[in-house]
């Protein structure tokens, strides 16, 4: 197979995924149109606004895709076109599936956070655990979609520094916290989902037109790092596309602006999740088609893997140093900013969840964003790749929690749990392992890494099967009307 075809066969399974694995997630956890929303019987003008299809969609769409589905994609494409198989059947069968239970068991709760949600299906620790857990890693999200923008725009524009471009992002970041969420989120989302689509349209149509030759590899077997093994390495450093924990604290943003969730739920929550997976194929691709070789694009993100030599060395190639490149470059700053600032905003709303805080005053939004915005401060001046890697576990670690959270949620109604159980599994197996070898981590032997998390993966699964006749017994809070 070509690789022109390998890339649409890729682009093709994604969309089947959406309209036939979509819709049997949806049947599973049976959407009811007439089932009354958050919008509608909490609405309270601040976060709780109901919100038309399209801008529900597009708001989504604009807070998920950032600098992940960018800079993951371009990282993994190390490991040659194996990264494009991840993508594809990690959005199908993980992260769209993530995406869409966390999205809408956020409707049934009333709107609550990623870790109220943990905490109603796995247990009040869990929930502690995941409180502050999830709280972190927005704030690490924020800043990395603070400090990689701004890196961008001063090297693109070398005569204004990164500090100051760093002190606007955070300005509107500030902004789009406090402010009541159809006021500055939603109206910009249409924009920036516009500015997506050039972007992934444009620059494979000019790699095809300048005459590079698309996926020119297709050794699956590719790995330029010996040091660095497909397993577990890839699955954690291409999170964003594939699956990402940051979605289940973006999810419940919009789960409190739906109107239906049975004619909104899986285009909202599944499908902009494989809509963020194209994006992570185009950039997959371009990697691997714009360098050649897997090898070629190690050499050219040099010895401190910075990305934003390939995203600013791509942009200006294709479409030329003129308005194109800019537009090009503009839509890998903007994007990511217009996730950072649903980030910031995500944490607000956990720490108010957290200790029942009501929201409604403007004062009682900046008691909470005030030190949030001092701890980002503080983080966007440490070394970005040192962020990033602690990102990318964090990460895939909350998507993990989420995952085994649905599938109690599912097994206490005795709906087919396996749905989230596998990929809970999977993912528990890929973020313990690679905690265990990385040297982030504990930086154990290889073999005994994979040892510990696989075992890990399939206690996790015992003591699922175990408790699903005992724990769920308990009393859990019903779910809202």
């Amino acid at each position: 197979m070509s690789g022109v075809l390998f890339f649409f066969f890729c682009v093709g399974l994604l969309i089947a995924g959406y309209y036939i694995y979509g819709v049997i997630v949806e049947k599973i956890f049976h959407a009811d149109e007439n089932r009354p929303t958050p919008a509608k019987t909490m609405h309270d003008g601040v976060d709780f606004v109901e919100m038309p299809t399209w801008k529900v969609f597009t708001t989504q769409l604009k807070n998920i895709v950032g600098l992940g589905p960018v800079f993951g994609p371009i990282l993994g494409a190390l490991y040659g076109p194996s990264a494009l198989l991840w993508i594809v059947f990690g959005c199908i069968f993980a992260g769209a599936v993530h995406d869409y239970f966390s999205g809408m068991m956020s409707i049934r709760y009333g709107g609550k956070s990623a870790s109220e949600m943990v905490g109603i299906n796995l247990g009040e620790i869990v929930r502690q655990f995941m409180s502050y857990f999830s709280i972190v890693v927005l704030v690490l999200i924020g800043v990395v979609f603070a400090n990689g923008p701004a890196g961008l725009l001063a090297k693109k524009f070398s005569s204004v520094p990164v500090t100051v471009w760093l002190s606007i992002i955070f300005v509107y970041f500030f902004l789009a916290t406090i402010l009541p969420i159809n006021t500055l989120i939603a109206r910009v989302a249409p924009f920036f989902s516009a500015v997506l689509v050039f972007m992934a349209v444009s620059l494979p149509v000019m790699l095809f037109v300048k005459g590079y030759t698309i996926l020119p590899n297709l050794d699956f077997m590719t790995n330029t790092h010996i040091s660095l093994p497909i397993w577990p390495m890839l699955f954690i450093t291409i999170a964003c596309g594939a699956i990402s924990g940051f979605h289940s604290t973006q999810s419940p943003m919009m789960a409190r602006c739906i109107a239906n969730e049975k004619s909104l739920g899986r285009r909202v929550f599944y499908g902009s999740m494989i809509a963020e997976g194209v994006v992570a194929l185009v950039w997959a691709t371009i990697g691997l088609s714009f360098y050649e070789s897997a090898e070629g694009l190690r050499r050219a993100l040099g010895p401190t893997g910075n990305a934003v030599l390939i995203v600013n060395e791509v942009c200006n190639t294709l479409l030329g140093s003129g308005i194109g490149g800019i537009f090009a470059l503009l839509s890998v700053v903007l994007l990511p900013v217009t996730s950072g600032d649903t980030a910031f905003r995500s944490a607000r709303l956990t720490i108010a969840d957290m200790f029942n805080l009501p929201q409604q005053t403007l004062g009682s939004r900046l008691v909470i964003a005030v030190p949030l915005f001092i701890v980002g401060g503080i983080l966007s001046q440490v070394d970005f790749s040192i962020i990033w890697r602690y990102f990318g576990w964090a990460n895939q670690t909350l998507a993990t929690f989420m995952l085994w959270a649905a599938a109690a949620y599912l097994a206490r109604q005795g709906k087919f749990h396996w749905v989230c159980t596998l990929p809970a599994a999977f993912m528990t197996a890929a973020t313990v392992t690679y905690l265990c070898f990385d040297k982030i981590g504990f930086g154990l032997p290889y073999v005994l890494a994979n040892s510990v998390g696989i075992g890990s993966a399939l206690g996790c699964i015992v003591l699922f099967l175990l408790a699903k006749g005992k724990v769920w017994r308990i009393e859990f809070p019903e779910e809202s009307p």
